[in-house]
């Protein structure tokens, strides 16, 4: 059971998320709200908290006055906020360090797009640096998420592989194409026969497309399904804000688990009180309810 959308949490607490570096400015100015946001999901019953390192850089941080030394300590701040809410309950959960596409980074909805005008060898470069921040500080898995188009996933699957550990992979997807407009068999079969891949699937995408996308990932990688979509509400990148209803319906769980999901959460506008519709439909441990070992949830 993953968590939901870091940042309608820590809106519905009062913050205000209009910088360019959303959520991640938090790690700077109040990182007692992000722990608090974490925690809402933990007691919600999520069992994996994914950090708020989605649209964190070197590069943005640096905008802000903070240096390389800085920066990488926010990096490890965001793993650390998400361990002491793990530690909330008596159970296991994991933590999922958030390396966000290039275009969350440029803060203009290029992650809905890709096709930036990168090689893969310059994606490469530019993603190195945050991978190896968040691998030193030792989470428990990367979430690399809402990745556009085959191209960036390629290049994150290159660097994440040189870190030594365990990953996901996420694309952000729609009409059964990437946000770039390729298949999605070019882009899950990237992960085929990587070892360090415990997961493939989708996020960040309407809940429709996450159907055919789910059975997609499991028939061409032959792994674990990961899927949290949004609530279905279109965000306008123009205008900064949320557009249409929400098309969120909890009993798709069901259909996904059933075609090989086995992370599932929410994304974008899916919060704690759906998160917990989720869990219950799931059969996932309440927060006060002790769990002895250490599973693996991507294949438990």
């Amino acid at each position: 059971m993953l968590d939901g959308g870091l940042a309608c949490q820590l809106e519905a607490q009062g913050c205000d998320l209009s910088d360019a570096l959303w959520s991640a400015r938090l790690l700077v100015d109040g990182p007692e709200q992000i722990e608090a946001a974490h925690t809402a999901y933990v007691r919600a019953g999520a069992q994996v908290l994914i950090t708020a390192s989605y649209q964190a850089s070197f590069e943005g941080f640096g905008r802000r006055g903070i240096g390389r030394a800085g920066a990488a300590a926010l990096f490890a701040r965001s793993v650390e906020l998400a361990r002491r809410a793990a530690g909330s309950v008596a159970r296991d959960v994991w933590v999922a360090a958030s390396v966000g596409p290039y275009g969350a980074v440029t803060a203009d909805g290029a992650e809905y797009r890709g096709r930036y005008g990168l090689s893969v060898r310059e994606l490469e470069r530019f993603h190195r640096p945050r991978i190896e921040a968040l691998a030193a500080a030792r989470p428990d898995v990367l979430a690399l998420e809402t990745v556009p188009d085959s191209d960036e996933a390629e290049a994150l699957l290159r660097v994440a592989g040189e870190c030594g550990l365990p990953v996901w992979l996420s694309c952000t997807v729609a009409d059964g194409e990437t946000r770039a407009g390729q298949p999605l068999e070019e882009a899950f079969g990237l992960a085929t026969g990587q070892d360090q891949v415990v997961a493939v699937g989708v996020n960040c995408c309407d809940p429709a497309d996450a159907d055919r996308a789910v059975r997609t990932a499991a028939e061409v990688t032959g792994k674990p399904v990961v899927v949290y979509p949004n609530s279905g509400e279109r965000w306008d990148a123009g205008r900064r804000r949320w557009a249409g209803d929400a098309a969120f319906d909890p009993r798709r769980v069901r259909a996904w688990r059933a075609a090989g999901a086995r992370l599932v959460g929410g994304c974008c506008r899916v919060g704690p009180d759906t998160i917990a519709e989720l869990a219950a439909l799931l059969g996932a441990p309440a927060a006060n309810h002790t769990e002895g070992g250490t599973e693996d949830p991507a294949t438990g």
